[in-house]
C-alpha cells in the first residue's frame, strides 16, 4: 500500500510503498477514506520529540491522528463488526492491564497513547510497538474496540473531525452541560473551541458565551446560532467577568471550558475562571501551560477539572447526534488533499479559517 512516512523529525513526508497490514484476531483493517490533519501536527513533527521528549512512533513513521474509513477485513474473534461497516477510529490506546484500565479508567493510564501520533508516558513506547501506524496511508490496522460505527448521515470528512468534537463532548459531560446551562468557551474560534460551541448547542445549552480575539471569526461563531451564542473579544473594553454576568442575571456562567491554544498566557483563562457562578465548573481541554492561582474554592464551591480525550462510547454518542440532526457539522469547510500532496496539506494548516477549516487527506483519491 501507499503511505506518507516521516523519515526524520523536522523533515517532510515521503510517499512510500509499504506492506499492507494484516488484522490480528481481535482487530480490523480499515480502508482509510479520510484522515484529519490536526493543527498541532507540525509540533509533533518538529519539537515534541526533540524539545519535550514526548514519546513518538519509531521512524520512519506513519502519522495521522483521526481516521475514518471502511472496514475491509476482520479478525477471527471479531463477531459483530463486519467488512463494509463505515467507521471512525478512536486512536486512544492503553495498557489493558494497567491499574487505571482495571478500574475502567482507560484515559488515566500513565501510558495512554494516541495511535500513530504521540504518547504520554514511557509505557507508550511499548504500545507503539503494537500500534505504531496512523491514518496517512491506504489501510490501517486497529483493535476492534476502538471503532465508532458511522451512520450514513456522517460523511468521512466530518467523521475525521470527531477527535476534537469528542474532546469537547467529554469535557461538557464532566461539567454536566445540558438544558438551562450557560457555557463560557475560551478560544472559541479555534479547532477545539468551534467544536465546543457546536457540541454545547447540541447538548441543549441555552447560552453559549464565546471568547476570542478575531472579530471576524467571532461573528462567524455567533452566526452558528444567533439566538443562543453571544461573543466577546478580549480587545473590548468591557471586562470578561462583567460581560458574562450581564448575560447571566448577575450570577456568572455555569460552565467554563478552556479551549485556548498551546502556549497561550494564563490571563484569559483566569478571566474565564473568575466569571463562574458559585458552584460553577471549569474544565480545561486547551494548551495553556502556566500555573493558575485559584480562587477560594470552599466559599465559591467551584470545581476545576482537566479532560484529556473521549471514549468510544462518547464517539458513538456524537455519531447519533449528527444522525439525529442535533449536532450540526455543516459549518465545517473541508479542504481535501490526495495523499501525494500531504506536505501541501500540512503547509495549509497555517492558513486555516480558524476552527471552521477542516484539512483532510484522502489516501484513496
Amino acid at each position: 500500500m501507499r503511505a506518507a512516512r516521516l523519515h526524520e523529525f523536522g523533515g517532510e513526508f515521503h510517499l512510500d510503498d509499504v506492506d499492507r497490514p494484516q488484522p490480528g484476531a481481535d482487530e480490523v483493517l480499515i480502508e482509510v477514506e479520510a484522515c484529519n490533519l490536526v493543527p498541532n501536527l507540525g509540533n509533533v513533527i518538529s519539537i515534541y520529540a526533540t524539545v519535550y521528549g514526548i514519546p513518538l512512533p519509531e521512524l520512519p513513521a506513519i502519522l495521522g491522528l483521526d481516521t475514518a474509513g471502511t472496514i475491509v477485513e476482520v479478525g477471527e474473534r471479531v463477531r459483530n463488526v463486519k467488512a463494509g461497516d463505515r467507521v471512525y477510529l478512536n486512536p486512544g490506546r492503553h495498557a489493558r492491564d494497567s491499574h487505571a484500565a482495571l478500574r475502567g479508567e482507560h484515559l488515566n493510564d500513565p501510558a495512554f497513547t494516541f495511535q500513530g501520533y504521540f504518547g504520554f508516558g514511557e509505557g507508550s513506547r511499548e504500545i507503539f510497538s503494537d500500534y505504531p501506524q496512523g491514518g496517512l496511508c491506504e489501510y490501517q490496522r486497529a483493535p476492534v474496540d476502538g471503532v465508532v460505527l458511522l451512520p450514513d448521515e456522517v460523511s468521512f470528512e466530518q467523521a475525521c473531525r470527531f477527535g476534537y468534537l469528542g474532546t469537547a463532548y467529554a469535557a461538557l459531560r464532566k461539567a454536566k452541560a445540558g438544558p438551562n446551562t450557560s457555557v463560557l468557551v475560551n478560544g472559541s474560534t479555534g479547532t477545539l473551541g468551534v467544536g465546543t460551541v457546536l457540541v454545547a448547542l447540541a447538548m441543549g445549552a441555552t447560552k453559549v458565551l464565546a471568547l476570542g480575539r478575531n472579530n471576524e471569526l467571532l461573528e462567524k461563531v455567533r452566526n452558528i446560532d444567533p439566538r443562543r451564542v453571544h461573543v466577546h473579544s478580549f480587545e473590548d473594553e468591557q471586562p470578561v467577568g462583567d460581560w458574562v454576568r450581564s448575560l447571566t442575571d448577575g450570577l456568572g456562567a455555569d460552565i467554563f471550558i478552556d479551549a485556548i491554544g498551546h502556549g497561550a498566557p494564563k490571563e484569559p483563562t483566569l478571566a474565564g475562571l473568575k466569571s463562574l457562578r458559585n458552584g460553577g465548573r471549569m474544565v480545561d481541554i486547551g494548551g495553556m501551560m502556566e500555573d493558575l492561582p485559584l480562587p477560594k474554592l470552599m466559599t465559591s464551591q467551584i470545581s476545576v477539572m482537566g479532560s484529556l480525550w473521549f471514549t468510544v462510547a462518547e464517539g458513538q454518542d456524537l455519531a447519533a447526534m449528527v444522525a439525529a440532526g442535533t449536532l450540526d457539522m455543516s459549518v465545517f469547510e473541508h479542504e481535501v488533499f490526495p495523499l501525494e500532496q500531504v506536505n501541501d496539506a500540512l503547509a495549509s494548516l497555517g492558513n486555516r479559517h480558524g476552527g471552521f477549516t477542516n484539512v483532510v487527506v484522502r489516501p484513496r483519491s
